[in-house]
């Protein structure tokens, strides 16, 4: 597969987040993936930080909680590395959501 033009990356960018907040999280998930497979290295790990959380979501419309526990944890971890500003967004790590271990019921 050839690397989209930058005009079609940033449609898929802007289209996979409009599938996120519609709830189309496996669409979504795929809408970037076609991006990370051809993003240079630098822009990686906050690709695949945004395709672990949709997809984390994605497990958890399918009631599989342990799925979404470890690609959400995988995927926040890695946009809270991320300082630079993609594609509009600038993560900050101080609004991102902490993942506490559960407590066993007692």
């Amino acid at each position: 597969m050839a690397r989209p033009s930058r005009a079609d990356e940033k449609r898929k960018f802007r289209e996979g987040f409009e599938r996120f907040n519609r709830g189309q999280f496996f669409e979504a998930h795929e809408s970037w993936e076609e991006i990370w497979l051809h993003a240079p290295k630098s822009e990686k790990p906050f690709l695949q930080g945004i395709i672990q959380v949709a997809a984390a979501f994605h497990h958890y419309q399918r009631s599989n909680s342990e799925g979404c526990e470890s690609l959400l944890a995988e995927g926040l971890l890695k946009l809270e590395r991320c300082s630079a500003s993609h594609g509009g967004l600038a993560p900050d790590a101080k609004q991102l959501p902490r993942l506490e271990p559960a407590k066993p019921a007692v």
